[in-house]
């Protein structure tokens, strides 16, 4: 059998969380290479003098989704990458990054709130599909941008350890 499977799944512990702690972003183009073995990310190679750019998210407001698709038909598999996240308060910093971000395909790395790193963009970058600037309504509501970037990918997210996220921002 060409593609045996290697094991099952047992229920874990109830000990889990959803959400996003912080971001890191670059552009797909500097990142000359990875390393990953058995699916864990080891080593990111960049381009001389580029780092990732980190963004801190605001509790429980950032989301990944990964929508593997099956092709009976054509024997394929893609996968849909999503990040979203919001940014509060417009100004003119934050829109002016907003709009180098959209002239970019992107490689992401974010930390979930479990404490995982996860590598989104690896084959093909994820790009900007939205950027909402929104001033709300009345006072309690958020002024500022909430993003969604796409792409589609071979491969599942991969994990990135964290000797190699460590290096992201040198």
């Amino acid at each position: 059998m060409p593609c045996a499977l290697t094991t099952g799944y047992n229920l874990d512990c109830r000990l889990n969380y959803g959400g996003m702690k912080e971001v890191y972003v670059i552009e797909f183009d500097n990142v000359t290479s990875f390393t990953q073995t058995a699916g864990v990310v080891t080593a990111i190679t960049k381009a001389s003098t580029k780092t990732f750019k980190k963004y801190n998210l605001i509790a429980h407001t950032g989301e990944g989704d990964e929508a593997l698709t099956a092709s009976r038909e054509m024997g394929t598999l893609s996968n849909k990458q999503t990040i979203k996240f919001p940014i509060n308060k417009m100004t003119v910093a934050v829109r002016n990054e907003l709009f180098l971000l959209a002239q970019n395909r992107l490689i992401f790395i974010f930390v979930d709130e479990n404490s995982t790193n996860w590598m989104y963009g690896s084959d093909y970058g994820l790009t900007l599909t939205t950027a909402a600037a929104k001033t709300g309504k009345v006072l309690a509501d958020r002024n500022g941008y909430e993003l969604t970037f796409e792409g589609d990918e071979k491969n599942l997210a991969y994990e990135v350890d964290d000797t190699t996220l460590a290096t992201l921002l040198t």
